[in-house]
Order: C-alpha cells, then sequence, then structure tokens
C-alpha cells in the first residue's frame, strides 16, 4: 500500500510539473503572438510531448489559456514585485518597481517583452475568465502604483497629486516604453524614466 501511495505520488509531482512547463512555455508563445496562438497540439509538438497528454493536463484552449496567464503572472511577481518590496515603501519603492519592470522588459524575461502588454489588447473586450483574470493583475498592477504614491504623499517624499491619474500616466509610459523597445528604440527606457522622475516632484518644487 505505501508502495502504490509513493509511486501515485511521483505521478502528481511529474504531472504538476510538467503541467508548469507546458504553462510557462504558453506564456512565452503568448507574448510573442497572444494567447489566441495557443494550442495543445503546439505546445505539444514544442516540447516534443503527446498531443494526449497535453490534452489531459489541460482539457480545453481557454484552461492552457488561464494556465498561461497564470504561469505570467508568477513569473511578474517574481522578477518585478518581490524584489521591490524590499525596498522602503513609497517613493522608494515606487522607484525599485519602475527599474525592475524595465529590468524585466529588458532582458526579456518573455520573448515578446512584457506578457501583458502583449495580451491583454487581445481580449479587452472579451468577456469571459481569460479577460478577467488579465483585468485583475492590471488592476493590481495598477493599485500597488497607486499605493506608493499614496505612501509617498503621506510621508512628505513627493508633491500632492492625484494618485490614480499618476499610477495611470505611469502604467502607460512603461507600456510605451515596452513597445518602443520591441521596435529597436533603446532610448526609450531613459524616457520612461525622465517622465516617471517628473511626477514624483518634492514638496516646495512643484512647477
Amino acid at each position: 500500500m505505501n508502495e502504490m501511495a509513493a509511486t501515485t505520488d511521483r505521478r502528481l509531482l511529474r504531472g504538476a510539473q510538467t503541467r508548469r512547463t507546458i504553462a510557462r512555455h504558453a506564456a512565452d508563445v503568448a507574448s510573442l503572438e497572444g494567447l489566441n496562438g495557443l494550442s495543445i497540439g503546439r505546445l505539444a509538438t514544442d516540447l516534443g510531448l503527446s498531443k494526449s497528454g497535453v490534452q489531459t493536463l489541460f482539457g480545453t484552449k481557454e484552461r492552457l489559456q488561464l494556465a498561461a496567464v497564470e504561469s505570467a503572472r508568477e513569473v511578474f511577481s517574481d522578477q518585478v514585485v518581490r524584489p521591490a518590496s524590499q525596498a522602503q515603501g513609497g517613493a522608494d519603492r515606487l522607484r525599485a518597481l519602475v527599474e525592475h519592470w524595465i529590468t524585466y522588459v529588458q532582458i526579456p524575461v518573455f520573448p515578446g517583452g512584457c506578457f501583458w502588454t502583449a495580451t491583454l489588447p487581445d481580449f479587452d473586450s472579451r468577456p469571459g475568465p481569460v479577460r478577467d483574470l488579465l483585468a485583475d493583475q492590471h488592476s493590481d498592477w495598477l493599485g500597488r502604483i497607486a499605493a506608493e504614491l499614496r505612501a509617498a504623499v503621506e510621508a512628505g517624499q513627493i508633491a500632492e497629486l492625484d494618485v490614480d491619474l499618476a499610477a495611470f500616466q505611469i502604467d502607460a509610459v512603461l507600456t510605451a516604453a515596452n513597445i518602443a523597445l520591441r521596435l529597436g528604440r533603446g532610448t526609450a527606457v531613459d524616457q520612461a524614466r525622465r517622465v516617471i522622475e517628473s511626477l514624483l516632484t518634492p514638496p516646495g518644487r512643484e512647477a
């Protein structure tokens, strides 16, 4: 009985690892071709797996898309959110978020650059679970930026501003920088830094 249980556990672990590998590769593909570019057959071929095996793990294209988004979210958290959390809250953490985000797209962690910039336009007008998950991630990101801006204002690190508007502006500038980088405009990163820094004016230095 114990041997059977151990065998079952090993199979479950292998299945979970295979699922993570497929989901991560799906996120890579989606960053280049969009979530609609995913297919069970394509991923099976890419990874040298059987189509039936991938089908068993995910079942439908939508579930595969959701798994790709979840994988991308974990990667984004590991590469951007968690490292930035080590900085002091407020202006320092906001700058850390921006710098880690820039590194994330410059490496790039996903071959197509920012996963969210590549996938959100495909689903922003398509109601359903995939859109909901993408929208939730985007809302979390904007909320995180706004929270650090608010903390910076409350700590007297930056001048009073509309934190929600500023968060929107920062997200828009980073999105534009990602697109510019994909088009070969390396100067976009410094331009983005300058625009964002202009929003972080210390008290008493307002224009």
